[in-house]
């Protein structure tokens, strides 16, 4: 299945995720719930029990439930086996970040990735973190990195938005349009 039709596929279940943890008041825990059954269905070992044509989606709604034990609860475990019984577990990843952004949207929180030449002093990270709050009118989560290929400048990275204001990018940019 293309990447989009997995997210179309997905976001039923993780708005129904969503709601049921929004009803409860358990973000925090269906998040972790759902990241741990994420990095299971990911895992190869896991991969290749869930994929046998031989096991039913019981079967393979226990393999997780059992591996994942008290680490879900009892409306994690029914949320498993829904997924199985429409042979929708390979989707979890899928799930686990449509449930971040749906989180983060309630939440008014956003991660942004800032990648930069060189280490971004305290006073820097503040300022940008201010800079990015104002514009985009949420909470910001800033990951910072450091990349000395960017030669200078950033490359800031949100949701689905890239703005690269490297030298390497602006150089790159600049090649293109010289061919």
């Amino acid at each position: 299945m293309a990447e989009a039709e997995l997210a179309t596929v997905a976001r039923p279940y993780a708005r129904a995720a969503f709601n049921t943890a929004l009803e409860a008041e358990q973000l925090a825990e269906w998040a972790r719930m759902l990241h741990l059954l994420s990095a299971a269905v990911e895992s190869p070992v896991v991969e290749i029990r869930l994929e046998d044509p031989a096991q039913s989606g019981r079967a393979a709604a226990k393999v997780l439930t059992d591996l994942l034990g008290d680490d879900l609860s009892a409306e994690g475990n029914n949320f498993v086996q829904v997924l199985a019984d429409y042979d929708r577990l390979s989707l979890l990843p899928v799930i686990a970040a449509q449930f971040d952004v749906l989180k983060a949207n309630h939440e008014k929180t956003i991660e942004v990735s800032v990648t930069s030449a060189y280490d971004l002093s305290e006073q820097e990270q503040a300022t940008l973190k201010e800079a990015l709050h104002r514009k985009l009118q949420r909470t910001v989560a800033l990951e910072t990195a450091t990349d000395s290929d960017l030669l200078g400048g950033v490359v800031i990275r949100t949701e689905d938005t890239v703005i690269d204001d490297s030298v390497r990018g602006k150089l790159e940019k600049l090649a293109g349009t010289l061919q």
